[in-house]
């Protein structure tokens, strides 16, 4: 059971790790976001990362951060024009792997909530 725990706690270290990169590389340069499942591939992360690294005490954490992210990266990313379109680009890139992980969260927590 142990070694079992671990690589699933490996494979959504990695989830992690790829879904990060290819978020903020995929922003920063226009051929990889033109990829036609880039947003299928940063969702299908995301949900592996919502499923097996998010803890239950760490629920409201996930979900006020991406809150956070969204409300103030929106408002403020404009006010730079030489780098905005790539911040912008990075931030909506994020937001679908993120936003991926903090729907299976949320989900969780319901369950959670109407078990008790």
């Amino acid at each position: 059971m142990t070694k079992k725990k671990n690589n699933m706690e490996m494979v959504g270290k990695v989830a992690f790790i790829v879904g990060l990169l290819l978020a903020v590389v995929a922003g920063l340069v226009p051929s990889v976001a033109g990829f036609a499942y880039l947003g299928l591939v940063l969702v299908a992360l995301g949900l592996l990362v919502g499923f097996l690294n998010i803890a239950e005490k760490d629920v409201v954490t996930v979900l006020v951060a991406l809150i956070a992210l969204v409300t103030v990266g929106n408002a403020t990313l404009n006010v730079i024009p030489a780098v905005s379109t790539y911040l912008i680009g990075v931030l909506e890139n994020f937001v679908l792997f993120v936003g991926a992980a903090a729907f299976v969260v949320a989900l969780k927590a319901i369950l959670a909530a109407t078990k008790k």
